[in-house]
């Protein structure tokens, strides 16, 4: 997988698991969406690259029951999912889409 394989697989990833995170949360509509965002957005950037200790901590916070492995678990089942999400082929319009949707997210 090439650098920008990865870096939409881990967007992806970190999208997918911030609407888990943010269902667990009990945000719905645009705060659903916001979360979700921000999660994906910390895929490019380094100070908040570390989603599994922000999903934690809100997690704690909000008092919601999730242990680590749980977690981790969603963190690993949607990294798999997202690598089959994205196709191998370069150029694939499903590639694009991870570019685009990571300079939407890294765009002010």
């Amino acid at each position: 997988m090439t650098g920008v394989d990865d870096v939409g697989k881990t967007i992806l990833r970190n999208k997918l698991l911030g609407r888990w995170a943010a269902e667990k949360l009990g945000l719905t509509g645009p705060e659903l969406e916001a979360y979700s965002d921000t999660l994906a957005r910390a895929t490019v950037d380094p100070e908040r690259s570390d989603v599994f200790s922000k999903i934690r901590k809100d997690f704690d916070e909000a008092g919601i029951t999730e242990s680590n492995e749980r977690i981790l678990q969603v963190m690993t089942e949607l990294t798999l999912k997202a690598g089959n999400l994205m196709p191998t082929a370069t150029g694939n319009s499903v590639d694009g889409a991870a570019v685009a949707l990571a300079r939407k997210l890294t765009t002010p």
